[in-house]
């Protein structure tokens, strides 16, 4: 009998119109691989169009529960994902998670501005976190994020899919290897072009953590830190606004140089308006780079002498939730703890007070 991928024997499944439960578990049933089941706390955008798709392509995760505070969402996701009556909650009852062992993680995909919210509540659950990123409004949210979590046992993981893609981590590695030798400068910047979002839209909410920082930003500020293996040690920033009439609240271009113990520069920016992607290290023999740095698909990586390494077509989120699900397993390593989140948000405070005082902030 020919052999049929999991991509394939999906769309098989599709065309017959069997439930994706139905399918995880032939699949499941196949391969003897426990798969850790997974609940979505918010069904927006994002994980509408790709968490959820994701997860149907994942070897160790299932898609059981969803927590939602929008009713009408609930029949078509039931259908679409064969989610259980008993594992649909409203954002008021996710608390009784701690009561169904068919959930192990929960996933937070909320506005930045609730993380520290459901991230608790789904700890003093007894259930594994991963949360999107930015990991929180501030370092004190962070910390109480992964206090929680050590409370209660579990394990938190933020949801920075880039460290999980292959070229990305390709270069990571660049930083002990030299193959260009070493760093001399970087720049990195991570925007989408456009005139911004309507005023409803939480991403224009400074209250919900709205603004190109902490909405894109961390794309740079995480990959400089990542591709290095250092912390800045200073950082100064600045903020541009061509749409005063728009961003009202929040931060629509901002620039940020960070500076490193060893002399490195790194020169960052970010932006809801203007479109740029790439991640640059210049060295000194050469340089490497991935462009687009961001995207969730098409992430390539080239070389200054013309090596190419083209994307890959897995989507980056079905990796990263894998990677996961490993560590719960206790089949590999957590590659992006708290702690990861909590840097990152010390940095972009930073970030927002050398803007707002027009000077040099000492990390």
């Amino acid at each position: 009998m020919q052999h049929i991928n999991r991509r394939r024997f999906i769309q098989m499944a599709a065309g017959l119109g069997l439930s994706s439960t139905f399918v995880s578990q032939q699949i499941g049933a196949a391969t003897g691989a426990k798969k850790i089941g997974v609940a979505l706390v918010g069904l927006g955008g994002y994980s509408q169009g790709l968490l959820a798709p994701a997860l149907e392509l994942t070897e160790h995760c299932e898609l059981r529960a969803i927590v939602t505070g929008s009713p009408e969402k609930i029949p078509k996701w039931q259908q679409k994902y064969g989610i259980k009556d008993q594992n649909v909650y409203s954002y008021d009852n996710m608390h009784e998670m701690a009561n169904n062992p068919e959930i192990e993680v929960v996933y937070v995909v909320v506005p930045t501005a609730l993380h520290l919210k459901y991230c608790e509540i789904a700890a003093n659950a007894g259930k594994h976190v991963w949360c999107e990123k930015p990991m929180a409004m501030n370092t004190e949210q962070c910390q109480r994020i992964i206090n929680v979590c050590h409370k209660n046992k579990v394990k938190l993981s933020i949801g920075y899919r880039m460290q999980h893609e292959p070229n990305t981590r390709r270069f990571m590695q660049y930083q002990t290897t030299q193959p260009y030798g070493k760093i001399q400068h970087i720049i990195a910047q991570a925007g989408y072009g456009g005139n911004g979002l309507p005023a409803s839209n939480w991403r224009m909410q400074k209250a919900m953590g709205g603004g190109a920082m902490y909405d894109m930003g961390v794309y740079p500020l995480n990959g400089v830190r990542f591709m290095t293996g250092q912390e800045p040690i200073a950082v100064t920033a600045t903020h541009d606004k061509s749409h005063p009439d728009i961003f009202k609240e929040v931060d629509e271009t901002t620039y940020f140089t960070l500076e490193f113990a060893d002399g490195l520069i790194a020169e960052c920016g970010t932006s809801m308006v203007k479109s740029f992607s790439q991640l640059t290290m210049q060295c000194e023999k050469g340089w490497y780079q991935l462009r687009p740095m961001s995207s969730y698909t098409g992430v390539t990586g080239y070389t200054s002498d013309q090596q190419e390494f083209a994307a890959i077509k897995q989507i980056q989120q079905a990796i990263q939730m894998d990677d996961d699900a490993l560590a719960i397993l206790g089949q590999g390593a957590l590659l992006v703890p708290g702690e990861e989140g909590l840097k990152d948000i010390h940095v972009v405070q930073a970030i927002f007070e050398s803007a707002a005082k027009n000077t040099r902030i000492v990390l």
